[in-house]
């Protein structure tokens, strides 16, 4: 059935709108009428402020489950890469059943954040020790079946991740689960689970150093749609690993071999060159930004200045899930700008509101990393919403044009009080309305998981 809704205010395309009456039919907004009147029947959102709801561009949601496990420190310095080891021998204890779970989970949280849709990069393909299971699927339905559970937007990416390392390294025993030559990853693509009217599939070669640029041509022609996501120069290890096996550094390569559009998403893209950040821009892909996890594992920071200056896209993703916080990830972002460069209000233009730029920039960025209709408040987008709580004692003093900038660098707790990911009003009175069940089984998976690991 159509649903109606009429906010006193509501953030446009083209700025802060007063008495605007929206009809969703399909998930879909059908009709929005500004300057309306509210009509019987109508969702009135008296004291709230209707704003597009973001999508998040890249998650592994596994790893949700390992948050707060990886803060001691070893005998060794740690790196992003001591993190990975760690990382393997978790994931060797997950059962189908438990990654449903812990995926349920993070995505409950991820809509009580205020994300309407996120982009799972699935990489966990197999049984421990990389045998197949009988439905080869499995896992893909797995998350399939918790984003339903969830109510959120899905765009499944299914990962190629062949080699253990660069050259063709082979894989090593912590990544048997991810492994998959290019026919198995074909066959596994094709028969990922059908999704719901507003779900996505594309592909996600994991990178330059677990494919070849061979296998990774022969991805792009076989026509696998949708879009595609890669992770690149996250680490400067990575980047001259690379750059000695390629002849170049990561992020040009793939501008200059291989060819970058607005289908791709280049996952952190955290060490550029001025050049490769500049080329980046223009070509048309979205840099896949994920500032806490960026943070939490010592990678670096991203050229934003210059990114945005040549008219570089960027969205916004929870990556490792260690904090699932809209406003956190946006509050990073700016603030690692700021902490670099030694000033304020850094990835704003001129005279504008810093906090508006970062949320018209993950709107946009992210809706084209998803390859989803959305990130506005117009006819034929999907409707993806949440509401902000004007009478919050942290926002209630706060004009218009201050709104989005008190959400991000106060981040009031409540504040976010109703989402819709393409019609489906799953967040209400800040609380999803399967919080209760979806927790009970995180906490049943894991009780199991800590006596094992």
């Amino acid at each position: 059935m159509p649903q109606s809704l009429f906010a006193p205010l509501a953030l446009m395309p083209e700025g802060w709108a007063r008495d605007v009456r929206l009809v969703f039919e399909e998930g879909r907004i059908a009709t929005v009428a500004l300057n309306a009147a509210p009509r019987p029947g109508d969702n009135v959102l008296a004291g709230r402020a209707l704003i597009p709801a973001p999508s998040n561009l890249h998650s592994h949601t596994f790893q949700r489950a390992m948050a707060g496990m990886t803060e001691r420190r070893g005998p060794t310095p740690d790196s992003f890469w001591t993190w990975r080891r760690l990382m393997y021998k978790f994931l060797d204890h997950l059962t189908p059943d438990q990654v449903e779970a812990i995926a349920a989970f993070a995505f409950v949280e991820m809509l009580e954040a205020g994300y309407a849709a996120v982009a799972e990069f699935h990489y966990l393909h197999h049984q421990p020790g990389g045998g197949a299971y009988d439905n080869i699927a499995e896992m893909s339905e797995r998350i399939t079946a918790a984003a339903s559970t969830a109510g959120i937007g899905l765009t499944l990416l299914p990962v190629l991740y062949t080699y253990g390392g660069t050259e063709a390294a082979p894989l090593g025993e912590g990544q048997l689960r991810f492994g998959c030559d290019l026919d198995r990853f074909l066959t596994l693509a094709s028969a990922a689970p059908r999704l719901g009217p507003d779900g996505v599939i594309g592909s996600a070669p994991h990178s330059l150093r677990a494919t070849t640029p061979e296998d990774l041509r022969a991805l792009i022609a076989s026509g696998v749609p949708g879009p595609r996501h890669i992770h690149a120069a996250e680490q400067m290890e990575e980047v001259t690993r690379i750059e000695a096996w390629l002849g170049t550094r990561p992020v040009d390569y793939l501008l200059s071999e291989i060819g970058l559009d607005s289908r791709w998403c280049v996952i952190h893209a955290t060490h550029m060159t001025e050049t490769e950040t500049r080329e980046l821009a223009i070509s048309g892909a979205v840099a896949g930004l994920c500032p806490i996890t960026e943070a939490s594992l010592g990678d670096g920071i991203f050229n934003g200045p210059e990114y945005i200056l040549s008219g570089g896209s960027f969205g916004l993703g929870t990556d490792s899930n260690i904090q699932i916080g809209l406003a956190a990830e946006l509050r990073q972002l700016e603030y690692s700008q700021r902490l670099r460069d030694r000033a304020r209000n850094v990835l704003a233009p001129a005279g504008t509101s810093t906090g508006m730029a970062l949320w018209r920039g993950a709107l946009q960025g992210g809706a084209r990393a998803l390859g989803r209709d959305t990130g506005e408040i117009r006819a034929g987008a999907w409707a993806d919403l949440l509401t902000l709580d004007r009478e919050h004692a942290s926002l209630m003093s706060l004009d218009d044009g201050q709104l989005i900038d008190g959400f991000i660098f106060t981040e009031p707790r409540g504040a976010i009080r109703d989402v819709w990911s393409a019609g489906r009003h799953v967040v209400r009175e800040g609380r999803h309305s399967a919080r209760g069940t979806v927790e009970e089984n995180w906490r049943r998976t894991m009780t199991a998981l800590r006596a094992l690991i």
